[in-house]
């Protein structure tokens, strides 16, 4: 019997399309230059005034981190003990919605580290040594510390995104108000480190795209399989023996 492929999702088709044009939107601001107009509005010739105030690096910053992991803690957690909605969901779900956050997290962390943009507290316009150079120019060296792009730390909140995928098979408005707390999260904690002169926009906005596609990609691979498994466990069942 000739085997017929599952259809496209419908859903999917939609959220490619906003995804592809979420990217057309990051190109666009890119091709701007928005990034030095805006790191300007905290930036002075002597630095980032903002960088060390003990709010932003203590809360917004380490304290974020550290709560970011404690919940990625949790979550590998509830696949086991599950609570709250995770209990809805069933183990392989569970399991999905750990690693992609987790993932998510790796894939920003990679980029980072093979990155040669530098920080906008590097510039030599605030006070640094480094020229300022696109990020998609991944031969030239600007002359500071480099590993800036994408933004690292607002991955602590956007890596979360991908969990509207898994959540939305159980319920549409929990996936939805997810989604809505992880960009929400994910922009306070990209602002806060633009304000410190740590990140451009550009960095936040292009982590929170990332995120996304991460976990639309493995949302693409693990779903197909998940409902298969499921469509042969009833049949399993109804032909075992005694």
């Amino acid at each position: 019997m000739t085997r017929v492929p599952n259809p496209p999702n419908p859903s999917n088709l939609r959220l490619g399309v906003l995804t592809l044009l979420a990217l057309a939107l990051l190109l666009a601001w890119d091709a701007t230059g928005g990034d030095l107009a805006l790191a300007r509005l905290a930036g002075t010739p002597m630095g980032f005034p903002w960088r060390e105030n003990a709010f932003l690096v203590h809360v917004m910053h380490e304290g974020a981190k550290d709560l970011s992991w404690l919940f990625v803690i949790a979550l590998f957690a509830g696949i086991r003990w599950p609570l709250g909605i995770l209990r809805r969901l069933p183990v392989r779900a569970r399991a999905q919605l750990a690693f992609t956050v987790l993932l998510s997290v790796l894939a920003v962390s990679l980029l980072k580290h093979a990155s040669h943009t530098s920080c906008p507290w590097d510039l030599k316009e605030f006070g640094g040594v480094a020229s300022h150079v696109s990020h998609w120019a991944w031969k030239v060296y600007d002359g500071g510390a480099g590993g800036c792009f994408p933004a690292g730390h607002a991955s602590a909140a956007f890596a979360y995104a991908g969990g509207y995928f898994v959540l939305r098979r159980v319920s549409p408005r929990a996936a939805v108000l997810w989604l809505c707390a992880s960009l929400a999260a994910g922009l306070a904690l990209g602002l806060s480190q633009q304000l410190r002169g740590a990140h451009y926009m550009s960095h936040t906005l292009w982590t929170a795209w990332i995120c996304w596609v991460a976990g639309f990609a493995i949302d693409l691979v693990v779903a197909p399989r998940a409902s298969r498994l499921a469509a042969t466990e009833p049949a399993a069942v109804l032909h075992a023996g005694p």
